[in-house]
């Protein structure tokens, strides 16, 4: 299942990312905003990365004016690892090196199909392990506060 969250300029981008996920079969709980209302992105990017942490989600999806800002904050969680894209090759290989486990994505830096093209790859893109793995495993001993 999928967390799904974004701030007031997100939300526009967000709904075009709703709409596909439910065209194409997938199973998500939005996590806000429901309106343009002026929001903080801190807080819905803590809500969806808490929920992706928990393990109660497999992946995550959020959307501000640039993505840049809501992937901050969703990183201050343990154990995420958010990536802001903007392209197909960043939206793949985060996931295949990286085992990212949020999407971020700025409503004013990318059109909603792309970033349809975007969820889709992201989704659909399993981790490689081997020496990825390995780095995964340094990105944990930070969150640790462990020296590398």
């Amino acid at each position: 299942m999928i967390a799904l969250g974004s701030d007031h300029a997100g939300f526009p981008l967000k709904e075009e990312i709703r709409a596909w996920l439910d065209e194409n079969g997938y199973e998500y709980k939005d996590f806000g905003v429901y309106n343009t209302d002026r929001a903080d992105y801190p807080v819905y990017g803590a809500r969806v990365a808490r929920a992706v942490a928990s393990g109660e989600y497999e992946k995550g999806i959020l959307c501000c004016g640039t993505g840049i800002g809501i992937s901050i904050a969703a990183n201050k969680v343990d154990g995420i690892r958010a990536a802001c894209c903007s392209d197909y090759f960043s939206a793949k290989y985060t996931r295949a090196h990286n085992d990212a486990n949020i999407l971020c994505m700025g409503a004013r830096v990318i059109g909603g199909g792309a970033a349809c093209e975007l969820v889709n790859v992201f989704l659909n893109t399993g981790f490689e392990g081997g020496r990825h793995a390995d780095r995964i495993a340094l990105f944990k001993k930070i969150e640790n506060g462990e020296e590398l």
